[in-house]
């Protein structure tokens, strides 16, 4: 037996051996001639110098940033950014960010629904939202400033949800 096993082995390496030198292809080698050098005159004309290219224009003036922005709505008892928010608050951002010297103050409003302490407590909460965000995209914390106005400066009128509606809001204003 054990001199079976070691005819077979002996036979399985010949014939791997053979078929691998088979399997091998032979490519004749052969080398291309160098191209010939064109022919150059013995010395070379002088060729004209290019003209400069034109200076290319100064930047324009970075646009005077718009502090104009729309307010921030919220939800009815809630603190919570809505996601239709977004957007508004990323222009806020980009504006915000071109003039980091400018300070500005995030007016937090509740609708007259609850108690006057309670509506407090939810308008600075508002306007802390806000700030955290804009915060987290990219403004300075030192340029902003959180003040809660509760209820007391409404913009529409607080018997309808029309206006209740308008009245849950941050306003961005410039620090004067």
């Amino acid at each position: 037996m054990k001199t079976l096993k070691t005819s077979l082995f002996a036979l399985a390496i010949a014939v791997l051996a053979i078929t691998t030198q088979a399997c091998k292809t032979k490519k004749a080698v052969v080398q291309t001639p160098p191209p010939a050098a064109p022919a150059q005159p013995a010395t070379p004309a002088p060729q004209p110098t290019p003209p400069p290219p034109p200076a290319p224009p100064a930047p324009p003036a970075p646009a005077k940033p718009d502090y104009n922005f729309t307010n921030i709505q919220f939800e009815f008892n809630s603190a919570v950014l809505k996601t239709a928010s977004y957007q508004t608050l990323d222009h806020i951002a980009a504006e915000l960010k071109k003039d980091q010297s400018v300070k500005f103050i995030l007016n937090g409003n509740a609708s007259a629904e609850g108690t006057a302490e309670h509506n407090q407590s939810l308008s600075v909460d508002r306007a802390n939202s806000v700030k955290l965000y804009l915060i987290n995209s990219g403004v300075k914390a030192d340029n902003l400033t959180v003040k809660g106005w509760g209820e007391s400066k409404p913009i529409a009128d607080n018997t309808t949800e029309e206006g209740r509606v308008l009245n849950r809001r941050v306003e961005v204003k410039v620090a004067e």
